[in-house]
């Protein structure tokens, strides 16, 4: 059965995509060789809470972080820790937020 989403459910929706990409434009702003990707990890984790929403991945299936962060080799879901970025690193972020039970 398909659920039709309500003006208002959209809405929310939106927003907390709106809140995903903004979150990311924040953890890129902070990209630089010697950060640590779980430094950029609590950065988009207080980003999020700052606006009122929750971290989507925190948790989840129990997941330990708020993005998943992959460097160079890693294809997706990297998990956030003590590794530092240098120069030239390829790095994939990603990232989602719930707001009133929404997901982005």
């Amino acid at each position: 059965m398909t659920h039709i989403r309500t003006d208002i459910e959209i809405e929310k929706i939106r927003k907390s995509s709106l809140l995903v990409g903004k979150t990311i434009a924040e953890v890129a702003r902070h990209l630089r060789p010697g950060i640590t990707t779980i430094e950029l990890d609590r950065i988009a984790e207080t980003f999020i809470r700052d606006h009122g929403a929750r971290p989507a991945f925190k948790g989840y299936n129990g997941y330990p972080a708020t993005l998943c962060i992959s460097v160079n080799e890693v294809v997706v879901h990297g998990i956030p820790g003590n590794q530092e970025l240098k120069d030239g690193d390829m790095v994939s972020i990603d990232c989602g937020t719930v707001i009133d039970g929404f997901y982005g």
